[in-house]
């Protein structure tokens, strides 16, 4: 192997552009050379590459976003595509490529892989920790965090005011954000997709909290549970003197300062993915389970989905009383 490429692909999340300097630096110092590929799987096809080195990954371990950019491409799951993708790979002179994303960029690989036969690593990055087979992705705790620190500044004036606020946060498909904020900010109830529920249930368990003499409440509902502002509307409307209110945070999760946590984990996962393929494996994602670094098959991530933790669930419901 004498040169590997590296993009950044799906949503972005803070971390990936640790991830790129590790790629980078652990490549060079092994003897290789990097492209990096420009706006994901679509600079693949487009042919946009530039040559890495170590001083175009300086101060760069400190920023959210990607340096390399990315953008969705759902048109790479035509062979017809990867086959141009192949070619320009090839005219490049790179002999791997490491993709930086989550559970779609995953899917990507794998089946270019499967296609062609050409050697992928795939590093996970994704704030919604969803990707099978490793405890945590690059990016996630820092979503936690940023999103934690908007809450905490809510609860203040929820208490104060005396209201229920409802706080939607990103999960458009699965709950693993909304229950580590839920957990850390002390909220009553977290709504997430995999558990559905009943707006009943929800007027029960807040009129039960006023009950036991709480003043306000705090609600973490992820995105593809509902909207805040439709269920701060119907709690309004069927619980007497309510007064609920609501906040998207949105896009804010997403970038922002990396967290040592993100941090070291991107590190670790750049080092190990080029080590990996230098060992010769073809088709695999760096992960981390428990306290070790693990090489998970492609195959693997991509046939399994990573399920919520009910311990959790419980302990939100626990510290509720």
């Amino acid at each position: 192997m004498k040169r590997l490429a590296v993009l950044t692909s799906g949503g972005d999340a803070s971390g990936m552009n640790c991830a790129i300097r590790s790629v980078v630096r652990t490549a060079i110092g092994a003897g290789l050379k990097v492209s990096g590929v420009m706006r994901g799987y679509r600079g693949l096809y487009e042919n946009d590459f530039l040559e890495l080195n170590s001083r175009s990954v300086s101060g760069i371990i400190n920023k959210g976003g990607t340096i390399l950019r990315t953008i969705r491409f759902p048109e790479f799951k035509n062979p017809d595509i990867q086959r141009m993708c192949l070619k320009n790979l090839k005219e490049n002179g790179v002999d791997a490529l490491v993709v930086i994303g989550g559970d779609g960029s995953s899917r990507g690989a794998f089946s270019f892989h499967k296609n062609f036969g050409f050697p992928v690593c795939v590093i996970p990055a994704s704030i919604d920790n969803d990707v099978y087979g490793t405890d945590s992705t690059i990016g996630f705790d820092t979503a936690v965090n940023t999103a934690l620190e908007a809450i905490d500044r809510i609860r203040d004036t929820a208490t104060s005011h005396e209201r229920i606020f409802v706080v939607e946060v990103m999960g458009r498909e699965h709950g693993f954000l909304a229950i580590e904020v839920a957990i850390a900010a002390g909220a009553e109830i977290v709504l997430i997709p995999e558990r559905p529920f009943t707006i009943e249930q929800i007027i029960e368990k807040l009129k039960k909290d006023r009950q036991l003499g709480k003043v306000s409440s705090l609600i973490v509902l992820a995105e593809g549970a509902g909207r805040a502002h439709e269920l701060a509307k119907q709690i309004n409307e069927k619980v007497s003197n309510a007064e609920a209110r609501y906040s998207v945070l949105g896009y804010i999760q997403r970038g922002g300062v990396p967290t040592y946590q993100t941090r070291c984990l991107a590190t670790m996962f750049g080092n190990q993915a080029v080590k990996g393929l230098l060992e010769g494996l073809d088709c695999f994602m760096v992960g981390i389970q428990g306290n070790s670094l693990v090489g998970v098959p492609l195959e693997t991530v991509v046939s399994n989905n990573k399920r919520i933790s009910e311990e959790k669930l419980k302990i939100v419901e626990e510290m509720a009383v």
